[in-house]
């Protein structure tokens, strides 16, 4: 095994070194080695880890649950249901945000559609975005405006 230093394993993993500091400590990456100057030195646990925890961040998980994840991986004979179970938590909140993103979808095309082109003081987009109750985003509309709209 051969130590690096954090700007290497920085390289290695895309993980920036401010990251890294940051994964060290909330106790997500374990403290590395120092050389004999104090120098961080970390070996091959240190980017499989990363590897882990940029997969993780990336698929949307929480550091709260990425930390789950790895105090898991310590008892490999373990069954693994907590894993399932915060897996498909993620998958409840991703679709959760799916659900907003096509709402904002829906909104956004509403303006554009209501935009009749002309002056910037007669447009629908602007004014829209200036007066909320014009919104039929549920977090900006009143109550009125949503029960205006058509039921899925």
């Amino acid at each position: 095994m051969s130590l690096m230093t954090i700007g290497k394993l920085s390289g290695a993993t895309g993980v920036k070194v401010t990251t890294i500091r940051y994964y060290e400590s909330i106790d997500l990456l374990d403290e590395p080695e120092r050389s004999a100057s104090g120098q961080r030195l970390y070996g091959d646990a240190a980017v499989e880890r990363l590897g882990f925890i940029r997969h993780a961040r990336d698929l949307g998980f929480p550091v709260s649950a990425i930390r789950e994840l790895i105090s898991l991986q310590v008892d490999p004979g373990r069954d693994c249901d907590l894993v399932d179970q915060i897996a498909r938590r993620q998958l409840g909140e991703v679709r959760r945000r799916l659900t907003q993103l096509e709402a904002l979808e829906a909104e956004l095309k509403r303006m554009i559609t209501a935009c009749e082109g002309g002056k910037i003081a007669s447009c629908s987009v602007l004014a829209a975005l200036g007066h909320h109750e014009q919104c039929l985003h549920e977090e900006h509309a009143g109550k009125e405006v949503l029960a205006a709209l058509p039921s899925k």
